[in-house]
């Protein structure tokens, strides 16, 4: 009878034992360090959080809660989640008499759908602000022909916008359609929303009609945590959270609940619903070697070395907001509270779509978005720009006037581009800035610029651009 025996393979490091892999992570680390990341939603983490998250923790089946897992052995993941709750609650500053937190979801997205379930009945009616208008897929994003995420396939779903003329959440308006709608739950936070929350308006809206008050902070979660931002916990009954962008930790999500009501006190039954929600009811086995990297950022969250960061990711924000106005550019709302600058383009008769494409020529990474009124989220009028990345970076106001102008050039090619492309194709746009002599130049500069600074979580000064 053959037995298998132990192969020495198992013990090899990436480099040996899948080399094609391997440079595919050489590439992509290159392309990081020799890039601007602009994507708002991006951000660089610590190589403690990576540690973590790399470890033998991935290991480990622990389905269920610290003390009533289906699996033995897990004494330590115990531990370890026990710890990262708990720093989740003091990172922003919460009494655990009072809220309490699962830290299991896989993401932003499927805490938004678990918290969904553990408060909705299907077809219930929720209202979440637009997708055009800066809100997120989960929050209830439909079209006239198809429902597009789960939130409006299993739920009711009324979206509110923005006023159109300023670019800011029309309160008044979504007030008046909840005495229409009369929803079960209001979903206030967003993807692309360069402005703070009124909480206190919004819980007075939802208690005309008992309405959940739900925060999706997942953008502005660390702004929140170095008290940056207005304040979700004070009035939400439910606050969700990725993991990975303005806190700069690893890739998933979060759900706070509030164990007792706001205004009289009493228990609330969320721990349980809530819970019961992330398992068994949306996900598996939880990730423990994620929950421990979450730990670790949250810890690095609590620091004033956090807050300073904080701090400086809107103040980054605030001096491109107001380059790009300088150069005379339209900005959505006028300007930003927070880590976005959402850039309409449409003034300049550019799609963001075009603009995503060129600037991925030229070493700079952005994302296209919808800006308030436009028809399609495929060739959209704007683009979306975050600060929190390259703030990581350790850059700081004089270096995003540079990132101004480099964005200022990339407009003028893109607009020379599209006139010698004779055609709005975007594929026509893309071949002509291919061989434009004004697009290698700008990421010869962009490149040298953004090498110049140090880069989290690599061996950075000793990255070679790969040569295959």
């Amino acid at each position: 009878m053959a037995f298998y025996k132990y192969e020495q393979t198992l013990n090899n490091h990436l480099e040996n034992e899948d080399p094609e892999v391997y440079n595919i992570i050489q590439h992509e680390q290159w392309r990081q360090f020799s890039s601007l990341e602009l994507i708002a939603s991006e951000n660089f983490t610590s190589q403690a959080v990576m540690d973590a998250n790399g470890s033998s923790l991935t290991n480990k089946y622990s389905e269920g809660l610290p003390g009533a897992r289906y699996y033995g052995g897990n004494e330590y993941i115990d531990e370890l989640e026990n710890l990262c709750r708990k720093r989740a609650l003091a990172a922003f500053r919460l009494d655990s008499e009072e809220w309490g937190v699962n830290v299991q979801p896989y993401s932003g997205s499927t805490a938004n759908f678990a918290a969904l379930t553990g408060i909705l009945s299907p077809n219930d009616r929720l209202m979440g602000l637009d997708l055009p208008s800066g809100g997120h897929l989960t929050h209830g994003y439909q079209t006239d022909k198809k429902k597009i995420s789960s939130s409006s396939i299993y739920f009711q779903s009324m979206p509110y916008q923005v006023d159109p003329a300023t670019g800011l959440v029309n309160y008044d308006m979504l007030e008046q359609n909840t005495h229409l709608f009369r929803p079960q739950l209001i979903i206030c936070g967003a993807s692309a929303y360069p402005r703070d929350w009124d909480y206190a308006r919004l819980r007075k809206i939802a208690d005309q009609h008992s309405s959940y008050l739900m925060c999706d902070m997942a953008h502005i979660s660390g702004l929140v945590a170095a008290q940056e931002q207005n304040n979700p916990f004070e009035f939400c009954d439910v606050v969700t959270t990725t993991t990975h962008k303005t806190l700069r930790g690893p890739r998933a999500g979060l759900v706070f609940f509030r164990k007792l009501a706001p205004i009289t006190g009493k228990p609330t039954d969320l721990e349980s619903k809530i819970n019961f929600a992330v398992f068994p009811s949306c996900q598996g086995g939880p990730h423990n070697n994620t929950i421990a990297g979450i730990a670790v950022a949250l810890k690095q969250a609590a620091s004033p070395e956090f807050r300073n960061y904080a701090k400086q990711v809107k103040l980054n924000a605030r001096v491109l907001s107001d380059e790009l106005t300088r150069y005379g550019y339209r900005i959505a709302s006028g300007g930003t509270d927070n880590h976005i600058v959402l850039w309409d383009l449409k003034p300049v008769n550019l799609t963001g779509s075009k603009v995503e494409k060129i600037c991925d020529l030229v070493n700079i990474t952005l994302n296209k978005n919808s800006i308030v009124g436009d028809k399609s989220a495929v060739t959209p009028g704007g683009v979306r720009l975050g600060t929190s990345a390259l703030t990581s970076r350790g850059l700081g106001e004089n270096d995003f006037l540079k990132i101004a102008e480099f964005l200022h050039r990339t407009v003028k090619i893109s607009i020379d581009c599209q006139e010698q492309a004779g055609s709005r194709l975007l594929k026509d746009f893309v071949r002509v800035a291919e061989s434009n002599a004004d697009v290698a130049t700008l990421r010869n500069e962009v490149e040298a610029f953004a090498t110049s600074f140090p880069m989290p979580g690599m061996d950075y000064k000793n990255l070679k651009k790969p040569t295959n």
